[in-house]
């Protein structure tokens, strides 16, 4: 077992043990500044959004979830989870078929209509961010409340901080130059304060476009050629892009400089974080 699985698997055995520590009263604020009043902590919850999902299971709230999205894969036992569909505009009707005394959605414009609707209907509602590490320990704690199982929530945010301090490779001047590909037809990349340029700094990579102050953003084949990628990464196994003409004005193309993100641990922030920037890690190393 990998010393990053060894932890969460630490971890998962904390939360386990732990009962609720308290039935009370608690007001929640969450991402979109909305206050959340509930008479006692969650016994039935709906996760609309992946990141939250694999949180709640991580603090040993897995039992509570009653409903999930379509896209919650992590860990295997969520699969026994109620889909509820898409986590943005959601199924309200689906949502309330579950019976949930607390619905957590991702912050999203398109979650806005859905959060009042189900406010409206008597849910309790947070919208919770998930794009960052900074978000997980924040939305770790908020939800550690909501349950009642804040020592656990504690202990897991622990255990990342200190999986994550552990993997830390920031500043690293020898690690490659890399393209984090969102897209290629048009070409998109991912930009400084995404999730991926965090996992690429952390792992010792270093983004090419990590001047670009959007999580993601169209580009020129010109851009990229001009800046000399040592590699590419794509969330594509075959990706189609390396055999197109114009593509092979890039090196990195042309020597098949490819680095696959294969798997969802790379597309949230969640307590997989450290397990996702080993690999990316190690395929930086055989790059060297």
């Amino acid at each position: 077992m990998s010393r990053s699985f060894a932890w969460l698997a630490f971890t998962f055995a904390i939360a386990c043990g732990r009962a609720p520590e308290s039935a009370g009263p608690l007001v929640l604020v969450d991402d979109a500044g909305d206050t959340t009043r509930l008479a006692r902590p969650a016994a039935r919850v709906a996760s609309l959004a992946p990141s939250t999902t694999e949180l709640l299971f991580a603090i040993g709230a897995g039992p509570l979830v009653v409903g999930r999205t379509k896209w919650c894969d992590w860990p295997a036992e969520a699969a026994s989870v109620a889909d509820l569909g898409d986590g943005i505009n959601p199924n309200i009707e689906a949502i309330l078929g579950v019976r949930p005394d607390l619905a957590v959605l991702y912050l999203s414009p398109g979650n806005a209509s859905a959060a009042s609707r189900l406010r409206g209907a008597g849910v309790p509602t947070v919208q919770l961010r998930g794009d960052s590490f900074d978000d997980l320990a924040r939305n770790a704690e908020l939800l550690g409340r909501a349950v009642g199982r804040s020592d656990s929530a504690r202990s897991v945010v622990a255990a990342l901080q200190s999986g994550l301090a552990a993997l830390d490779r920031r500043g690293d001047s020898s690690g490659p130059r890399v393209l984090v590909l969102a897209w290629d037809n048009p070409p998109m990349t991912i930009g400084r304060g995404s999730y991926l340029d965090e996992l690429v700094s952390r792992a010792g990579g270093r983004n090419i476009f990590a001047d670009v102050d959007a999580p993601s953003a169209p580009i020129s084949l010109e851009a990229i050629a001009a800046r000399h990628p040592d590699a590419i990464l794509t969330s594509s196994v075959n990706p189609g892009f390396v055999s197109r003409p114009e593509w092979q004005a890039v090196a990195a193309v042309r020597r098949r400089r490819l680095v696959v993100l294969e798997g969802s641990e790379f597309s949230r922030p969640s307590p997989r974080a450290p397990a996702a920037i080993r690999r990316l890690a190690a395929a930086f190393d055989s790059l060297r």
